[in-house]
């Protein structure tokens, strides 16, 4: 997974062939246009990594997605995906306040856990155990092959890499297949793992057969590729905790201006939208598009000689005044852990139930319900 969404580092869509790439986009752009008609027909997965603090980039890249999926009536598993913490990392920083911070993130942007399931890996033991079957039906030249994996080889400085690393796509397979899901939302570039969870739930029918005759035990997932905005951090650069270039969803009021103050922009008095050539004052304008209901071009007209400071200005005020109810609802929802141990408990012991449904319907194919 990114920081916050259902993959780590992918391959770049550039990278994929054009025709795979286009018939995903076309398949998806038919999903996204029955799911107003058809919601039941769909169970969505997606998640996060519990690895720090979600910020703005999480929240307009997955989070809000989310809310508007589960509002229109799509069912919704979203994981906290602590094991995939440890998969090789030497400090995790602390996975419980991430997750219950996180939790709190969800709850006050809108994701309500009677519609939407919340649960953690590690308390989920039938999801992990299908990682067995899973494992024996890739090879180990499949696994080197997947973008995540290569990209951790080729930027780990020659340290070994962990086997828990190694088995990360069979790990995010388990995810979606655990409940069945058959929708996924990613971005272009997390293809590869929607094929790999394809793959193996193909090769379970092939090789281990059925629990029901008319009907595999896994369904075959498919990606969901919304479009989100493409937010950089306040330096210019890519959106990330590790370079501290973030806005959190759960900061104040002045801190949020604080940081705005010191973000990148240019000399050009006249403010204008241009991702290319002014990415830095572009950002800026399409964080106070996105959060005004405004398109990026009337804010820059609106600004106009206002300067990198009347943009900053209008920025933090336009992310204020939009994030003050969901700040305050976070607070509310941060100082009672109670609450949200138990919207915890609730979502792991559903998912407990789905996954030991899952797990009955895999022994069964198997013939291995003794």
């Amino acid at each position: 997974m990114p920081e916050a969404t259902m993959s780590a580092a992918g391959e770049p869509a550039a990278s994929m062939p054009d025709g795979s790439l286009r018939a995903s986009q076309l398949r998806s752009d038919a999903i996204e246009a029955d799911l107003p008609k058809n919601p039941q027909r769909y169970r969505l997965l997606t998640g996060d990594r519990p690895t720090g603090k979600l910020h703005i980039g999480h929240y307009f890249g997955s989070i809000a997605n989310r809310v508007r999926l589960q509002d229109a009536g799509v069912p919704a598993m979203l994981v906290i995906a602590d094991y995939q913490v440890i998969y090789d990392r030497d400090g995790v920083g602390d996975i419980q306040e991430n997750v219950f911070s996180g939790i709190a993130d969800y709850l006050a942007s809108g994701i309500d856990p009677s519609r939407t399931t919340i649960f953690t890996h590690s308390a989920v033991p039938a999801l992990n155990q299908l990682l067995l079957p899973f494992l024996s039906l890739v090879t180990e030249p499949e696994l080197h092959r997947n973008p995540t994996v290569k990209d951790e080889l080729e930027h780990s400085g020659g340290r070994a890499m962990s086997g828990l690393m190694l088995t990360f796509p069979v790990h995010q397979a388990a995810d979606i297949l655990f409940c069945k899901a058959n929708l996924v939302p990613v971005g272009k570039d997390q293809l590869p793992h929607i094929e790999v969870t394809r793959l193996i739930a193909r090769r379970f029918d092939e090789r281990y057969g059925r629990a029901v005759p008319e009907t595999p035990v896994f369904p075959q997932a498919d990606a969901l590729l919304s479009p989100s905005p493409a937010i950089l951090g306040l330096d210019g650069e890519k959106m990330s905790k590790s370079r501290r270039n973030t806005i959190e969803i759960g900061m104040s009021a002045d801190e949020t201006a604080r940081l705005i103050k010191r973000a990148k922009t240019d000399s050009d008095r006249r403010i204008t939208y241009d991702p290319q050539n002014r990415p830095e004052v572009s950002n800026l304008v399409l964080l106070t598009s996105l959060v005004s209901g405004q398109s990026p071009q009337a804010v820059a007209e609106r600004i106009g000689d206002g300067g990198g400071g009347g943009l900053k200005k209008a920025c933090t005020e336009a992310l204020n005044d939009y994030f003050a109810p969901i700040r305050a609802r976070r607070a509310e929802l941060m100082a009672d852990p109670g609450h949200l141990r138990e919207v915890l408990h609730a979502g792991n012991e559903r998912a407990n139930e789905v996954a030991e449904a899952t797990l009955d319907d895999v022994r069964t194919a198997m013939r291995m319900n003794y």
